[in-house]
Formats: structure tokens, sequence, C-alpha cells
């Protein structure tokens, strides 16, 4: 092997180190990321939840303040609704016998 040969065969070497060590940081990097987005997915799963929570307990209070309304209106649809659930609530009754 010549100098030539021996200087290029000693520079291609160190380029292929430098690229394997690139390609472990990628690879490190890409983890890091996969776990960030798990968490992230985990966060927002969490706060879907509580929203879902939130919007129930909102809706409940909705409806049991609109007994104390004033405004007939509202109180004969949380007279409807409240009816539609003990119907409701009957049928389920009623399944659960069969």
């Amino acid at each position: 092997m010549t100098k030539n040969d021996e200087k290029l065969l000693v520079e291609f070497e160190t380029r292929m180190r430098q690229l394997m060590y690139l390609c472990d940081m990628l690879k490190d990097e890409n983890e890091q990321m996969r776990r960030q987005l798990g968490q992230k997915d985990d966060a927002v799963a969490a706060l879907s939840s509580e929203v879902k929570e939130l919007k129930t307990k909102y809706d409940n209070l909705k409806f049991a303040k609109s007994f104390s309304s004033d405004n007939s209106e509202e109180r004969e649809q949380a007279k409807k609704r409240l009816s539609k659930l003990v119907r409701d609530v009957d049928k389920c009754i009623t399944m659960l016998k069969a």
C-alpha cells in the first residue's frame, strides 16, 4: 500500500467513526424524544379526562341551579330532563330484573 492509500484509509476510518458517533447520538436523541412524546401523550390524556369530568360537574351544577331559577322555561327543561333520567333508570332496573 502506498502512503496515499494509507492516508485515504485513515481518513476514511476517521470519518466512519464520526459517522457512527453521530448515528449513536441521533439514536439517543430519538429515544429521548420518544419518551417525551409518551409523557406528553399521558399528560394530554389526563387533561382530557379532567376536562370531561369538569364538564360533567358543570352540567350537573347548571342542572341543579335551573331548579332554583326564577325562569320558568329553565325550570320546565330541568323537569323534563329529570323525568327522562328517571325513565332511563326505570328501564335499567327493568332490564336487570329480566
